[in-house]
């Protein structure tokens, strides 16, 4: 090797073939090497053979065990996430099918068709992109094709990678064949979105989903690659990467690749660093955040996000974030450190577990639709950086705490605050945020002078009077037939007439008048006639009982057509 680290051979003699063979042998071998080292480790690390797979067990093991029992379906069908190993399975399925020594010798000695499917050259196995080729006319190109056998390989495959793209027509076209090929003929299909596909051409195909790889698979699968390239990254850093990748090993070695070509020779890529080069940021300082809000601490709040903010994070990519703590803070006793897929480590999850037991499971909830909202708004406003700094302050008045005073809130009106926030809020996030800024004390003590007794239903009737509820009170006395009536509960028969929000309306008054919560239900069985009815009934009765007094036979003396319409009981004050 020379001094810039170029290759140097001394000339060959003519006529030494030998010689000539030893040269072209160590250049082809150093090609290949270079070649191989160039490749992105996505590519360079390709399974190629199912032993090489990873957590595609069972699917590997079904495909196998039907090509050995020679029962190879007409079309395969892979779907699931991207980089899971669809279109890399499709390959492999082609090599095992066309292998020259035969499946159960396939790749322990050296394979031409197997070489030639791995370059996507081989003459029997057309690889097609259905994202660029769509149309129907592509499709009959390929159903033309496939009317000639195989010319050197066992099987002619079509291997239709994003198959989902093909039009409706194209699809169509494609029917006929898929479900009678010719023996020599076979249909490998990947797609990462199996609802676009119609049924019938998936009713046609052996279906594959493939699973997300589990982290602890692709853990060890990435420290193992690592070690290959002798390349320099903590488990921490290794653990953030397969995070980030959610179960696609593509994607993971694409952030390995990347986070090694980042660094000098001989550094080592740590926590710190990964945070840095894939834009994450520290768990901790988000729970801090969150420990913070909860104690009411505004302005440090404020600092601290613009810390996490100052380290290039994006307002989705930290209110996304902001979520999966919430998540943390409501399950975290549900859940086991290994469950979390290297979100947290063991210092994040004792503390999240720790601060989750001062707080209740309705703050958090609140908490969780109020970021969901906020998530929609940052399509909305122009400057997403102000808009979470007035989130994270809406989240601290949320939870009820006085931030001017700052931990110095008194024992009394913590209880105070609580009882008025389980009583108006807890169902409307704009009943929270509109709170009333009332001295808790006072306010508790204005509802017990305004509270009514109601131990009747006359006693209802006469506070809807007196309360000039008349709309309430025409529903009572007009459509309700009462079966039962007791301190807090009404108890009424169905009635078909009845105010659709009649229930409502009566359990908000009942909460305003007395203070406490009604439940209304409504019965089969029946109750008694409404206050309307027996009035009816009354006045029918008066007029009955008239009709056959003296004094109605002398008026029909002088009137015949006389007609009694109403009875009317004589005050005493008009005696």
């Amino acid at each position: 090797m020379g001094a810039r680290g170029e290759y140097c051979f001394e000339p060959v003699q003519r006529g030494n073939s030998a010689d000539l063979k030893i040269v072209i042998q160590v250049l082809v071998s150093l090609e290949i090497k270079m070649n191989k080292n160039s490749k992105v480790l996505a590519l360079k690390y390709r399974p190629q053979t199912f032993d090489d797979l990873i957590g595609q067990e069972v699917v590997s093991e079904t495909i196998i065990n039907s090509i050995k029992a020679n029962k190879v379906p007409n079309a395969y069908l892979f779907t699931g996430i991207r980089g899971i190993g669809k279109t890399t399975i499709a390959r492999i399925v082609a090599k095992a099918l066309n292998c020259s020594n035969g499946f159960e010798n396939k790749c322990k000695a050296k394979c031409d068709a197997c070489d030639s499917i791995t370059n996507s050259n081989h003459i029997d196995v057309l690889e097609m992109d259905a994202a660029s080729k769509t149309g129907v006319d592509d499709v009959r190109d390929l159903i033309e094709f496939s009317r000639y056998g195989p010319t050197s390989a066992k099987y002619k495959i079509f291997i239709i990678d994003e198959v989902h793209m093909l039009s409706k027509q194209a699809f169509n076209a494609l029917l006929k064949t898929l479900e009678e090929p010719p023996e020599y003929l076979k249909f490998i299909f990947a797609t990462t979105e199996i609802k676009k596909i119609p049924i019938t051409v998936v009713s046609r195909c052996q279906r594959f989903d493939l699973s997300r790889i589990k982290s602890n698979q692709l853990f060890e699968f990435l420290k193992k690659i690592k070690e290959k390239e002798n390349g320099k990254a903590t488990d921490e850093a290794l653990k953030l990467i397969v995070k980030i990748s959610e179960g696609s090993v593509r994607d993971a070695l694409s952030l390995l690749d990347r986070g090694l070509l980042s660094l000098d020779n001989g550094k080592e890529l740590n926590l710190n660093l990964a945070q840095k080069i894939f834009g994450y940021f520290d768990k901790s300082q988000l729970i801090d955040l969150f420990d913070l809000i909860l104690k009411g601490k505004q302005d440090k709040v404020i600092e601290n996000y613009r810390k996490i903010y100052d380290q290039g994070v994006e307002p989705k990519i930290f209110i996304n974030d902001f979520l999966e703590i919430l998540y943390y803070f409501k399950n975290i006793n549900l859940l086991a450190l290994e469950s979390t897929n290297f979100s947290l480590n063991d210092e994040e999850f004792n503390k999240i577990k720790e601060i989750s037991n001062n707080v209740d499971s309705e703050t958090l909830i609140l908490f969780w639709q109020f970021t969901i909202q906020t998530l929609e708004e940052l399509d909305i406003v122009s400057n997403p950086h102000l808009s979470m700094e007035m989130f994270l302050l809406r989240l601290i008045h949320l939870k009820g705490y006085e931030a001017k005073n700052e931990g110095e809130i008194r024992d009394n009106q913590n209880n105070a605050s609580s009882q008025i926030i389980n009583k108006e809020t807890i169902n409307q996030i704009k009943n929270v945020a509109q709170e009333k800024k009332i001295k808790p004390e006072l306010q508790i003590k204005t509802n017990d002078e305004n509270k009514i007794t109601i131990k009747s239903f006359s006693d209802l009737l006469y506070i809807c009077s007196s309360k000039k509820e008349m709309k309430l009170k025409y529903e009572l006395e007009k459509n309700v037939n009462l079966v039962k009536f007791e301190s807090g509960r009404i108890e009424i028969s169905f009635n078909d007439d009845l105010d659709k929000d009649f229930v409502k309306d009566l359990s908000t008054k009942l909460l305003e008048w007395t203070n406490q919560r009604w439940i209304i239900s409504f019965s089969k069985n029946q109750g008694e006639m409404s206050i309307k009815d027996k009035e009816k009934n009354n006045q029918k009765e008066l007029i009955t009982k008239a009709k056959k007094s003296d004094l109605y036979k002398t008026i029909l003396d002088f009137f015949s057509d006389a007609e009694l319409v109403e009875v009317k009981h004589k005050q005493k004050d008009e005696e």
